[in-house]
């Protein structure tokens, strides 16, 4: 009995327990939850919280960036009224510019009648005067002058044979000798060696093969060539060797490097070649800074400034009468310095002189003006010593003597250019011939560039695409070929090839 009471007893107290800790799990499990959704609640609080705030904040960006926006409006705005203004003021200023302008053309034309007025009035002037004159003396002008001249010379002629008389007597042959040996002296002293240009240039082959390659498809690359460098490119069958023909040796000199560079390449094709010629190019003007450098110092002249010295060093490429310019200021430099010594005269001023006699003729292919005028322009710009100007300006008696070391200048360029087989009249002829053929196309508008070739029978005019189309390209060829029969004296005919070519380049990026 007791043992099922403690049964029944512990069934009871099981289930009391279990009922009870039931009631306790739910009971935790509530508290869990409302724990949960106070947390939730919580967090959705915050959220909504930081999300006011993020709009707030959002809002008052978007505010700031919209007045910002308004202000760079405004000042945009106001620049482009002020440009606006700006323009309408120059344009005004501008046209109150021409207004004045055509006032002061409308005054020099006015001017000017009034001056040929005036010029015509003293003529008929001078007319009136020289036959009131003619009346009253009973002889006409010429008789007049005639009759001073033959007083003048009674007058004189004694004081003249006395001059005369006093020379013989005084030793003119010991004069005459003594000059000679100054001027044998001074020869003697300077050994510059004569160099012959001539207007063609032999570039050795590795082999007669690569002529087909020079050569090109239907003879592409030989046009490109001589588009490009303006030389006439010879290939026949002459083996070992291939010609070109020009009278400018920097174009010859041009050609013949990107040549070679071509050759030593191997790959010759039109792009190519127009690479080619343009490192030449570089490496030509390198050349011509280093000959002026090399002839400032063989001379001894250190002082001249770098563009000067640039200058003189293209020279080098410049010919006279055939005679090579450069080699022949050299030349006058020491002749003119070793005259200078043997009389006493200042040998560096004759020197400087001397080298920089010949300077115009660097550029007076591109300048108008005779080149002693251009020389003198160049030196004066570049601050040379008033005696050297002096004493080069003379060579070719364009001005007077104002020194004895322009005398001597003078002496010294007729030596040089007087020594045998120095100088070759023809030839110069000839290159003036072609370089009067290319200024004459060079003349007319709308041309980009042009060569004369083939010797001179044929002259190649590159135009213009966007100012030339291809009917005023025939009438420029017809109008070049008028103007060259009517100025110029040739034998045989010339063949003016106008090329219109139009090239479009555009880069993939």
């Amino acid at each position: 009995m007791n043992q099922l009471t403690l049964i029944w007893a512990g069934i009871l107290l099981f289930s009391l327990g279990a009922i009870l800790g039931y009631y306790a799990r739910q009971s935790i499990a509530r508290k869990k939850s409302e724990t949960i959704e106070l947390l939730l609640k919580r967090r959705l609080d915050e959220a909504k919280e930081k999300q006011k705030k993020i709009l707030s904040e959002a809002n008052e960006r978007a505010q700031e960036i919209i007045e910002k926006a308004k202000k760079e409006e405004d000042r945009r705005r106001e620049e482009l009224i002020k440009n606006e203004r700006f323009l309408l003021k120059r344009e005004s200023s501008l046209d109150e510019r021409a207004r004045i302008l055509e006032n002061k053309q409308e005054e020099l034309h006015k001017e000017a009648d009034r001056l040929r007025r005036i010029k015509a009035s003293l003529e008929s002037l001078k007319e009136k005067l020289s036959k009131k004159l003619e009346e009253i003396s009973g002889m006409s002008e010429e008789e007049a002058k005639e009759k001073l001249f033959e007083k003048v010379e009674r007058e004189h002629q004694k004081e003249f044979l006395e001059r005369i008389q006093k020379l013989e007597t005084g030793g003119w042959e010991q004069y005459e000798r003594r000059a000679k040996e100054i001027l044998s002296t001074a020869i003697q002293k300077c050994a510059v060696s004569q160099a012959q240009e001539i207007t063609t240039t032999q570039v050795i082959l590795p082999s007669d093969d690569i002529k087909g390659r020079i050569i090109g498809k239907e003879g592409r690359n030989i046009r490109t060539f001589e588009q490009l460098t303006g030389v006439e490119l010879i290939v026949d069958e002459t083996p070992g060797f291939v010609l070109l023909s020009s009278f400018d040796p920097i174009r010859r000199e041009v050609a013949k490097i990107a040549l070679e560079k071509l050759i030593l390449d191997g790959r010759i094709q039109p792009a190519r070649i127009e690479e080619m010629v343009e490192r030449a190019k570089q490496e030509i003007s390198l050349q011509i800074k280093r000959a002026g450098e090399q002839a400032c110092l063989e001379t001894g002249i250190l002082d001249l400034p770098p563009k000067l010295s640039q200058l003189l060093g293209r020279l080098k490429f410049r010919t006279s009468y055939g005679q090579n310019v450069l080699s022949h200021s050299i030349e006058v430099a020491f002749l003119a310095a070793g005259l200078a010594d043997e009389i006493g005269a200042n040998s560096i001023v004759c020197k400087k002189a001397g080298l920089l006699h010949d300077i115009g003729k660097a550029v007076d292919q591109e300048i108008e003006g005779s080149h002693v005028d251009i020389g003198i322009r160049i030196l004066e710009r570049f601050g040379v010593e008033k005696e050297v100007i002096s004493a080069m300006k003379s060579h070719h008696e364009e001005y007077p003597y104002e020194s004895l070391e322009a005398v001597l200048v003078q002496v010294a360029d007729q030596i040089s250019g007087a020594r045998p087989g120095a100088r070759k009249d023809t030839l110069e002829n000839y290159l003036k011939r072609l370089s009067e053929l290319e200024e004459i196309a060079s003349s007319f508008p709308g041309v980009e560039k042009c060569w004369a070739l083939q010797a001179g029978r044929e002259v190649r005019v590159f135009v213009k695409p966007e100012e030339i189309d291809d009917l005023e390209a025939k009438k420029l060829a017809r109008d070049i070929a008028n103007r060259i029969q009517e100025e110029l004296r040739y034998p045989g005919q010339i063949k003016v090839n106008v090329i219109r070519e139009v090239r479009v380049v555009e880069y993939a990026k």
